[in-house]
């Protein structure tokens, strides 16, 4: 009985740390929904650069690439590889077809390679005087007379009374806030400026004062930095996209990995057939072949933990 006993033993642990480190690698997505992701940005850890995966993610279950900040998730629309720019379109914000008080602040994060970009923020329902808003600590109005005929425009929009104002309101002197900023915190502070909401533009287009047609959303700059961002992009990374992989790294050490789609294994170079003398087990791969998004250098150790579970149940009966 003490052999079998100690067989068991043996089984259960081997079963149970096979199972542990097959977890370790999650499988790199090419895509999130209808948006192509290119590095530096990644569907999950281990993908794209570890300078952006702490903030970006891919929502599997609506398939919606998130940007997450101290001040919440926002869903991303666009992203233009290049200009270096991305488009938000965050849950709170106001647009011609629906006005809504804003519950919390849009934020960013000081440590984030994301900074606002050329986006035209409109402030909504603010307290009067509205040509005398400034930000906290500063004299300075932060309003752009200039773009008065935008907060005209603004408020032809029926939905304003989303925001307990009657239809065609007042018309704010001053709303415009250009260039758009935050503030210490990393945020736009509504309540600090006593505003009930705001819109962003990211583009007028051909109708400068029919808000249906304006383009919303909040655009941002991004910029490469990092341990893995300086020659990469332009020498590991473009000839591993271009041979179907997906630029990633090491978990362990962020080292850099080009992860294939179409083989079995990770790579310090790219997924051209005769770059297997740089196969890395460590890290994130795919494995089409076994019909899973399964890492195929984990797939021995499913088979071992099979057959570890098998002899389990044999010493039971």
């Amino acid at each position: 009985m003490e052999p079998q006993r100690a067989s068991l033993a043996l089984s259960l642990i081997i079963f149970n740390l096979l199972l542990s480190t097959t977890n370790q690698y999650p499988s790199c997505q090419s895509t999130c929904g209808s948006l192509h992701l290119s590095y530096p940005f990644g569907s999950g850890p281990g993908c794209g650069s570890p300078t952006f995966q702490p903030y970006i993610t891919c929502k599997t279950t609506t398939k919606q690439l998130l940007l997450t900040t101290h001040t919440g998730s926002y869903p991303i629309t666009s992203i233009s590889y290049s200009t270096n720019t991305l488009t938000l379109t965050p849950p709170s914000m106001s647009t011609c077809t629906s006005m809504q008080p804003c519950p919390s602040n849009l934020g960013l994060d000081w440590a984030s390679p994301f900074q606002l970009g050329p986006s035209t923020f409109i402030l909504l329902s603010c307290q009067p005087p509205t040509s005398s808003l400034t930000l906290k600590d500063s004299s300075s109005p932060i309003c752009d007379p200039s773009y008065s005929h935008l907060c005209a425009a603004i408020y032809t929009c029926p939905s304003v009374t989303g925001l307990n104002l009657p239809l065609f309101p007042p018309t704010n002197t001053c709303c415009v806030y250009s260039p758009g900023n935050l503030d210490a915190k990393g945020e736009l502070d509504l309540r600090g400026l006593k505003c009930k909401g705001y819109t962003s533009v990211v583009s007028l287009g051909d109708y400068p004062t029919d808000p249906n047609k304006w383009e919303y959303g909040v655009a941002l700059k991004y910029n490469h930095g990092g341990e893995l961002d300086g020659g990469i992009v332009e020498t590991n990374c473009k000839s591993c996209e271009m041979s179907d992989g997906v630029c990633g790294y090491a978990t362990s050490d962020h080292s850099f990995l080009c992860v294939c789609k179409n083989g079995d294994y990770n790579t310090t170079l790219d997924c051209s057939s005769d770059n297997y003398s740089g196969v890395q087990e460590q890290g994130v791969i795919w494995s089409p072949e076994s019909g899973s998004d399964l890492p195929a250098s984990s797939a021995w150790k499913i088979w071992f933990g099979l057959l570890a579970l098998a002899e389990l149940i044999i010493l039971i009966a």
